[in-house]
């Protein structure tokens, strides 16, 4: 009995490596259809489904080569993990940055402004008395210098981060600061 390297090493192998391109692209191509993405995420379908039936028809071929299975098995899992992490680092979109704080929000707005960023400030009463809510919309990108800096001001502050599909911007007939113009989501592809 003679060892069958390809069927046993290399079809699994390459199973496995399907599976994760495949399942990774599923998994970034869902995320930009939740936000919006419709063209990319057409192409993306395309070559998903392609690798899919690819990869099902070895399969079909090797019906009684369990290890076929295992390998799809893994490819599912590791493409799922490859797919959340890579749309992690493109980190596209914008989320709403909600801070609840107990201390005045004054310096943090301030500070937040001076950085660029545009936030809105409300008064609020919270289960232990007076607090401070500051809204923010980012993106993606932002967020982790704007953890940062909430860190910096209040590392008590309580904060939620939500994903948003759309943004309107309110335009000001008498702009206060140079970036009041600027439109931050003109640059991201639909």
């Amino acid at each position: 009995m003679t060892f069958d390297f390809f069927n046993l090493v290399v079809i699994p192998l390459l199973i496995i490596c399907a599976r994760i391109m495949d399942v990774s692209l599923d998994t970034f191509r869902i995320i930009l259809v939740s936000k919006g993405y419709r063209t990319i995420s057409a192409m993306l379908g395309f070559f998903e489904s392609f690798i899919w039936i690819v990869v099902v028809s070895q399969i079909i071929k090797g019906v009684d080569n369990y290890l076929y299975y295992f390998a799809y098995g893994i490819g599912f899992a590791l493409g799922t993990y490859i797919g959340v992490t890579l749309e992690e680092r493109v980190s596209l979109g914008q989320v709403l940055v909600r801070i609840v704080t107990r201390l005045p929000g004054e310096k943090l707005s301030e500070y937040l402004i001076s950085k660029n960023y545009i936030v809105t400030r409300v008064d609020g009463i919270g289960t232990l008395g007076s607090v401070n809510i500051l809204l923010l919309v980012i993106h993606r990108k932002q967020l982790d210098e704007v953890i940062k800096i909430i860190d910096q001001y209040n590392p008590n502050a309580f904060y939620t981060i939500e994903d948003i599909r759309s943004v309107s911007i309110m335009h000001q007939k008498k702009p206060k600061r140079k970036m009041d113009n600027f439109d931050f989501f003109k640059f991201l592809p639909r």
